[in-house]
């Protein structure tokens, strides 16, 4: 009877570690994607920063931009605007749902602009999908689509 016990006893132990393990491997790419999103927030200033986190045949749907881009130089162009029309913007991240699928993952949530315009604190509330694929080490945006958060219903 000890036996039967030392052997359903290992096999927990086995099965509760395994379960640790795969979980942690999605655990770690999930950190990455969420690094990747922060290099973004920190990069957003600067174009030629911004730029090389997305795919050369990127995608952006801009905030409030009219028109969607394609290609890392469309890319670069939008936040080139961005950056004239709203220097020193800044964003802070909501909550993140990232899941990973193999070489790709998607990161959809909110987060909130903010800048001074004439002195004045402004902000824009959005929401987000960022969709990656793993290039090498680096998780690379390959299409981003981000939109003002709508008004409540009245």
């Amino acid at each position: 009877m000890q036996s039967f016990s030392t052997v359903v006893s290992a096999g927990l132990s086995l099965s509760i570690g395994l379960l640790s393990l795969v979980s942690s491997a999605f655990a770690e790419p999930k950190a990455d994607v969420a690094a990747a999103a922060s290099a973004w927030g920190q990069a957003l200033v600067d174009p030629d920063k911004v730029s090389p986190l997305y795919s050369d045949d990127a995608v952006l749907w801009g905030t409030t931009a009219p028109k969607i881009r394609s290609g890392r130089a469309a890319v670069r162009e939008y936040f080139v605007g961005v950056a004239k029309a709203v220097p020193g913007i800044k964003v802070d991240f909501g909550d993140q749902l990232i899941r990973i699928y193999g070489n790709a993952a998607i990161n959809s949530g909110y987060y909130t602009f903010s800048w001074l315009k004439d002195g004045e604190p402004k902000s824009l509330p959005a929401r987000y999908s960022f969709t990656y694929v793993k290039d090498g080490d680096r998780w690379l945006i390959v299409d981003h689509h981000s939109s003002a958060l709508p008004s409540p219903p009245k």
